[in-house]
């Protein structure tokens, strides 16, 4: 068989791959630039009528705008904190079980990785009764401790609301920053910081010349996905709060919605179908954008010689 002929058979093999991709990938994106493009509701009686860029106008500068800005910068907010959060905590806890004088780091890693073994729905569900403000564990657990005399609505109080998420969030994803970091603090080498302590380099010189430029090379594609994933973390919001407390100059969001869960919103409990695919597209232009440029700035697309 020529070189020719096992080009042309491989090309069969990629069939099945691309045609799924199609159905499942394009074929999605496509219908929803479509519906996007239209004015479909749950109430459409007539079909679509093509409305062009109108649904998106309506989401910058239109009716939607005073859902759309507050909810976008809280969900900046509550993207780049928690993913913060889950990288510095994870590397702090990571360069303590790097020390080799810890005997026991085996159980503390295993004790460590538990929030990242157990199902994300049970955990948030099992936070959501702990900070419930009238029969949750942990007010029950301060008015014991006579810390608290009444017990503080964690969950109907916006800001309250809000630093629970963000919490929860963070317990959650740090083991997986822990164990990246585990992994790239293990690949220095040990001479690196014997060299540095002949020289007289202090624990804080060496961190910031040698360890944390080694994470970066590995970390800093990580915490774009972590970005990009937690500005849709639909489940931490829709989960533990449904998006609230609710707000009384909008029905459209709660306090504590992020655009995916309104985008949620939109289409499953008031149909529209329209705003919420404009939504997506809008979400999908943020999150590439954002993730692009960061990508550029790090110089991950540059070839290595």
């Amino acid at each position: 068989m020529t070189g020719k002929d096992k080009k042309n058979k491989s090309k069969w093999f990629l069939g099945p791959a691309l045609i799924s991709i199609f159905i499942f990938t394009i074929l999605p994106i496509m219908y929803t630039i479509y519906i996007a493009c239209t004015d479909y509701t749950m109430y459409s009686q007539d079909g679509k009528n093509f409305v062009g860029f109108k649904n998106f106008i309506d989401v910058l500068t239109g009716p939607f705008k005073e859902v759309f800005l507050p909810v976008f910068l809280w969900t900046m907010l509550f993207a780049i904190l928690t993913t913060l959060g889950c990288f510095l905590l994870g590397l702090v806890l990571a360069l303590i079980l790097n020390n080799p004088n810890i005997k026991e780091s085996g159980i503390y890693k295993g004790v460590l990785i538990i929030p990242w073994a157990l199902p994300a729905t049970v955990a948030i569900l099992s936070f959501q009764g702990l900070l419930n403000g009238s029969y949750g564990a942990i007010n029950t657990l301060l008015m014991n401790m006579n810390i608290i005399a009444e017990p503080v609505q964690w969950l109907n109080n916006p800001s309250l609301a809000k630093m629970c998420i963000i919490l929860v969030s963070i317990w959650l994803g740090f083991p997986y920053m822990m164990n990246v970091a585990l992994g790239s603090l293990a690949a220095i080498p040990d001479v690196y910081y014997e060299s540095a302590e002949m020289d007289g380099a202090s624990k804080w010189k060496q961190f910031r010349h040698i360890t944390l430029p080694s994470l970066t090379s590995t970390a800093y594609p990580l915490l774009i996905s972590s970005f990009a994933f937690n500005f849709n973390n639909f489940g931490a919001a829709f989960l533990i709060t449904s998006g609230g407390p609710p707000r009384v100059d909008t029905q459209w969001a709660g306090f504590t919605d992020i655009l995916a869960s309104v985008n949620y919103n939109l289409s499953t409990k008031f149909g529209r179908y329209d705003i919420a695919a404009a939504l997506s597209i809008l979400i999908f232009i943020v999150i590439a954008t954002i993730s692009y440029t960061q990508m550029k700035a790090s110089g991950q697309f540059e070839e290595v010689d």
